[in-house]
């Protein structure tokens, strides 16, 4: 699979360079698989050239419930055939009854619409900071956020400043202050670094792009006991491992845990557009005043017509139902291959992250024959290949992505 020569890489490698061709006029900040992709429905993407296959990624799980969902694209239509967009220098009809369920949703009283998950984790940097200075009494500009190591939250440079992964960090300084890294899944750590000036841990419960790593299940509800005991707010990214991912609503569900701000984002949008939201309770996101934050397409008619249906769609639980029922499943056939090529699988319903033997390969190398053979996963530091399929997949399709990694393990 060394993707040099003949056979399923080579000719993998040949597509690639066709579609550098087609590219020639992007930027190249992505290296993607050697697919064009053309359309898609339910767990199913076809190419240019006609083939069909598998998508166990679902755009890092913004495709949580399948490529034109009906309910979803009927939504978009009607909301198309009205109105899109009226800044929120005015209200629309849509924007309250999408934030009114989604607070509902995450059982708290207020929603701070914006765009992009990034947007997302910056707005609410912005939150509890103010919220340091004017509730717990913090001097002007000494607060002090805790995240973790491995952690990934996104691409501005605000959040690169507290990444520790090389190729998101380096050459994009200076950085910004105000951050400390503590190990992952270690509460004394955490302890030992939170001071009078912390006003915040900020934490992925399950952290994705470090390769789904799972932290021990009595990690949160600590964080969320030493965030109570020190007067500080607790963070969660659920970003990618929120609405239905994990099996639950939110992976805080997963361990009992309520958080004082949810981050979402992803899946909050369809697929269809993009959506993200800070959903907090009023004694925290009511620190923000008019003119403090916004954004033009923040709330718009458009993403809240489309938010609104996602909302919808998880309240009868049955796409939580879905991922766990069939994750367990999923999870059942991967164990099922440590030791014949893989060394480790984690995760949490339909969300895996299966670290490769090298001596089979890299994780790129093991993708790319994924693709030859018709699935389309993502491979992440190295080794690690990620699986995430919509929450529509049919166990039968599990079987059938599950099957073509043992027979690329194989080969």
């Amino acid at each position: 699979m060394n993707g040099n020569g003949p056979g399923p890489a080579g000719n993998a490698a040949l597509a690639g360079d066709a579609a550098l061709v087609r590219n020639a006029a992007l930027a190249r900040n992505y290296a993607p698989l050697p697919v064009t992709l053309a359309s898609g429905q339910g767990a199913w993407v076809t190419g240019v050239e006609g083939r069909r296959y598998l998508d166990f990624l679902a755009a890092y799980s913004a495709v949580n419930f399948g490529h034109s969902h009906p309910r979803l694209v009927a939504a978009a239509k009607e909301q198309l055939e009205r109105i899109t967009l009226t800044s929120r220098a005015f209200d629309n009809d849509r924007l309250g009854p999408f934030a009114t369920a989604l607070a509902a949703l995450a059982r708290k009283d207020l929603v701070l619409p914006m765009n992009t998950g990034a947007e997302a984790v910056e707005s609410a940097i912005k939150v509890v900071r103010a919220w340091g200075y004017r509730r717990k009494g913090v001097p002007a500009g000494q607060a002090t956020i805790l995240v973790a190591s491995g952690n990934f939250h996104g691409r501005t440079t605000t959040i690169v400043s507290f990444s520790d992964d090389a190729s998101a960090r380096d050459d994009f300084g200076p950085y910004t202050p105000g951050f400390r890294i503590v190990p992952y899944g270690d509460v004394a750590a955490l302890r030992d670094a939170l001071d009078d000036t912390t006003v915040a841990i900020l934490l992925e419960p399950i952290q994705g792009e470090a390769g789904v790593i799972v932290p021990p299940a009595d990690y949160l509800p600590a964080v969320r006991a030493l965030c109570d005991e020190r007067n500080v707010l607790f963070v969660a990214d659920e970003i990618q491992s929120g609405l239905g991912r994990t099996g639950s609503t939110f992976a805080c569900d997963l361990v009992g845990v309520v958080p004082d701000l949810y981050l979402l984002g992803k899946a909050l949008g369809g697929g269809i557009v993009p959506v993200s939201a800070v959903v907090g309770d009023e004694d925290v996101l009511g620190v923000l005043r008019p003119g403090e934050h916004g954004s033009t397409f923040g709330g718009n008619p458009l993403a809240a017509a489309v938010g609104l249906e996602v909302v919808r769609m998880l309240e009868s639980g049955e796409y939580q139902e879905r991922a766990r029922e069939l994750g367990e499943h999923l999870h059942g056939r991967l164990h099922a291959l440590v030791g014949s090529g893989v060394t480790a699988v984690r995760g949490a319903g339909l969300w895996a992250g299966i670290d490769i033997d090298p001596s089979v390969g890299t994780g790129r190398q093991v993708c790319l024959a994924l693709l030859e053979r018709g699935v389309l996963a993502k491979d992440t530091h190295g080794s690690t290949v990620r699986m995430a399929p919509p929450l529509v997949v049919e166990r039968d399709e599990i079987d059938f992505a599950v099957d073509a990694l043992e027979a690329v393990l194989r080969t």
